[in-house]
């Protein structure tokens, strides 16, 4: 502020100097210049203008947002009287938590949206075709039968054997006391693994199916994407 005054005399001092042919005419130039410096340093920015119609329909106006208006719409005006931006009412803790939540869920949605996208390029990518699908469902399959057939080889063995011990207990069955504990510890022995190997074969059989179910999901989704690629309306229903 008090290099603005300087300056401002600086520039009255020599407005007076360059001008002489009278005095009167000095001395008014003089104080014109002077009065416009005054007013650039006292003269701030506009300030903003605040406008609402409060609860009790009176149209409040003020500088700063309007207390008696925070449950209700504001305007903010520009100095020629136009709306330069609209200020919703101030939302209570209820409000601002259903509002985030409202936000997070918009966000969520968008970031689920986009990470189907990835999926469905991805999906694309690997099984450009129905052939190539097929093909990865066939080796899957065989994978697991081949595991399969193993554990179905060693249950065979695993009987073959039961049979023989039990074929050998028949001998003790007039006095059971005289089997050997050997030979009920390997009859124990193979019953459990037979148990363990049955077991092994069924959680085979759910692979099977879990593999059956991936397959046919991506087919559906895939369906629907070598449509788009091919560039075939897929509002219509597949012959």
């Amino acid at each position: 502020m008090r290099l603005r005054s300087t300056l401002c005399a600086v520039r009255v001092a020599m407005a007076g100097l360059a001008i002489r042919p009278t005095l009167g005419l000095t001395i008014a130039l003089t104080f014109g210049l002077f009065g416009v410096c005054l007013y650039a340093q006292t003269a701030g920015p506009v300030a903003d203008i605040y406008t609402c119609v409060d609860g009790k329909g009176r149209k409040l106006t003020s500088d700063r947002p309007i207390i008696d208006c925070l449950d209700r719409e504001q305007k903010l005006l520009n100095p020629s009287g136009t709306v330069k931006a609209r200020l919703g009412p101030a939302l209570t803790a209820q409000e601002r938590l259903v509002l985030e939540a409202k936000n997070k869920a918009e966000q969520d949605e968008r970031t689920s949206h986009e990470e189907e996208k990835r999926r469905d390029k991805a999906l694309l990518v690997r099984y450009p075709n129905l052939a190539s699908h097929q093909k990865e469902r066939a080796e899957a399959l065989a994978q697991i039968m081949v595991v399969k057939q193993a554990a179905a080889t060693r249950v065979a063995e695993l009987q073959a054997e039961r049979k023989k011990l039990t074929d050998e207990q028949v001998f003790y069955v007039k006095d059971p006391s005289k089997i050997p504990p050997k030979l009920h510890r390997q009859i124990d022995e193979i019953t459990q693994t037979l148990a363990a190997q049955e077991r092994f074969m069924a959680e085979q059989d759910n692979e099977i199916h879990r593999i059956n179910v991936r397959f046919d999901d991506e087919l559906v989704r895939l369906t629907t994407l070598w449509r788009v690629a091919a560039g075939v309306d897929t509002t219509t229903k597949s012959p």
